[in-house]
């Protein structure tokens, strides 16, 4: 490829190359230079971040023209190379004239420390499509290290379609202990954009079939795949899904019980914003869910069943008799109940009054979300994420209280779950996209805590974070610091410079500014440089027009077998 050149400083960090004239080499190839050091024989691996270009022998700006008249310049193409490795870890420069080489297979695997992963997972390929770039298991099953954020652009940096592509490798990767009975579970905020990851893709081209070949994964959609969509928003009448391009037969519309709201203390998730009132707020809600407890678990002794007892009278003082209690079995009357519970706390009238104006504000919203299943099977319409591999709850058409419930409510729903089973085996990805707006570095809100706590503790318990944003400096700080893989698509250039990316060297962040889709930076712990990398687009489908039909002969065909 070329030399160490003399007229720049070699440390065993960082050196120029002198490229040979006609070598192909570009940006982000792994190379190798091998020199006699005093410990004996060394190998130094590294990436190429710079490429540029330069007349020798001129001295002005206008040389450039000159040389075309005959000034006696030669053109010098030089790469810089970040080191990456040394075999022996002995640190010491390469020499000036060292020849200098590509490395392929064997040595671009010991070049990002990929020979060392006992437990690996696709993650895309070199750039230049010729090598499979891996990610250490142990770095985000919870051995080592854990969870996984996503930045980008919406609509360039293509973070949900990467996120997906990333559960398929980890489902198909062979290194995880139990994969039959791993779960993923996927919160669905584009339109109906993800309803289809059971559906083979007519999009996806023979050369994106190539790759995944490559990377020994199937060019297949999931084949474990669920489906939960949000009701009707008619609180009363037969529960139907509100779905367009998917059959009613094909979805499960989700909804909670009052018994469900109750005894599962939901309460909080229909508080999202922050404020100077959150700590009073959030101290009422807590006392407000004690006594919805308390109803509920008296309601189990009874027996099954969605409604509780509680009194819907003005107020509950402590020497007033408290009116008959009433079967509460829909939201709009529950909001009595809890109204009732609330002006016989101690708070102010004016903590009750902001509490219940909340509240009220999301009757609306919510009502159709917990609500009385009437003669409806309720645990058919429970959230149930182990009964497929891949979950998808999806959030389209839900106010956004409604979307911060049924995000809240889940996220609690699975942490308990996993928790109860004092294992962390099998392992529960969660992938959640938009983190800044569940999560954001001001204010408080019950789901920013939920997703604090999964980030710091979920590791001990196999509960795996996914989160992606477009701006990571608007998303709480812990959480997207917390993950061992950190991933940017396309970012917007002022973005780039903040903080929450100085995992990127300079060059990166000037590069992470002009990513096309399909493209993205991988930083983690195993490899001391983040790679850029290239993944093959889906082999699901992303929308209703994008479903790979049967063809005419293989309809035919069974045809022909239901005649027999």
């Amino acid at each position: 490829m070329g030399r160490v050149i003399g007229t720049q400083d070699a440390t065993p960090l960082e050196f120029w190359v002198w490229l040979e004239a006609g070598e192909a080499v570009q940006v982000d190839e792994a190379i190798v230079v091998e020199t006699d050091s005093p410990n004996g024989p060394l190998k130094l691996f590294g990436m190429v971040d710079i490429v540029r270009a330069r007349h020798q022998g001129s001295t002005f700006d206008s040389d450039v023209v000159e040389a075309e008249r005959g000034l006696p310049v030669e053109l010098s193409i030089a790469a810089h190379v970040k080191v990456t490795r040394l075999i022996p870890e002995y640190y010491y420069p390469p020499m000036p004239g060292d020849p200098v080489r590509t490395v392929e297979d064997e040595e671009f695997a010991q070049a990002l420390f990929m020979d060392k992963m006992e437990r690996k997972f696709p993650i895309g390929l070199s750039l230049s499509g010729k090598e499979v770039v891996y990610g250490n298991l142990d770095f985000l099953n919870g051995r080592k290290g854990a969870h996984m954020n996503i930045s980008g652009v919406s609509g360039i940096a293509t973070k949900t379609t990467y996120s997906t592509f990333l559960l398929h490798s980890l489902l198909h990767c062979g290194h995880l202990t139990d994969a039959k009975n791993t779960h993923a579970i996927i919160f669905n905020v584009k339109g109906e954009d993800l309803l289809f990851l059971d559906k083979a893709s007519n999009a996806i081209a023979l050369e994106d079939e190539a790759l995944y070949a490559q990377m020994s994964l199937p060019a297949e959609p999931f084949d474990s795949v669920q489906f939960y969509v949000p009701p009707t928003e008619s609180a009363r009448g037969p529960i139907m899904p509100k779905v367009s391009s998917r059959k009613a037969d094909e979805v499960t519309p989700y909804f909670w019980t009052v018994r469900d709201f109750c005894r599962q203390r939901l309460l909080r998730y229909l508080f999202s914003e922050g404020g100077e009132d959150a700590s009073l707020l959030s101290a009422l809600t807590y006392q407000v869910e004690r006594k919805l407890l308390e109803a509920a678990e008296d309601a189990e002794k009874d027996g099954p069943g969605p409604g509780v007892l509680l009194p819907l009278g003005e107020g509950l003082a402590e020497n007033d008799s408290p009116p008959p209690p009433t079967e509460v079995r829909d939201f709009p009357t529950l909001l009595r109940a809890m109204e009732a519970i609330a002006s016989a706390t101690s708070h102010s009238a004016g903590t009750v009054g902001a509490f219940m104006r909340r509240l009220y504000s999301a009757e609306d919203k919510v009502s159709y979300l917990i609500r009385d299943p009437a003669d409806a099977n309720a645990t058919r319409h429970t959230i149930n994420w182990r009964n497929k591999q891949v979950t998808v709850v999806s959030l389209s058409g839900l106010y956004e209280v409604g979307k911060s419930f049924v995000v809240g409510s889940v996220l609690q729903q699975i942490q308990a779950e996993k928790e109860a089973t004092g294992s962390a085996e099998p392992l529960c990805f969660i992938v959640v996209d938009e983190l800044n707006r569940y999560a954001p570095r001001d204010g408080w809100s019950p789901i920013r805590e939920r997703l604090l706590e999964i980030a710091e503790r979920g590791r001990s318990s196999g509960t795996i974070l996914i989160g992606a944003q477009q701006t990571a400096s608007e998303v709480e700080r812990r959480i997207v610091a917390n993950p061992a893989f950190r991933i940017v698509g396309r970012l917007d250039a002022a973005e780039a410079e903040r903080a929450e990316y100085g995992f990127l060297p300079p060059t990166l962040r000037k590069r992470a500014a002009i990513l096309t889709s399909g493209r993205m930076i991988v930083s983690q712990p195993d490899i001391p440089t983040p790679v850029p990398i290239l993944f093959p687009m889906p082999a699901w489908a992303t929308r209703a027009d994008e479903q790979k039909l049967p063809s005419p002969a293989l309809k035919l065909s069974r045809v022909r077998e239901s005649e027999y």
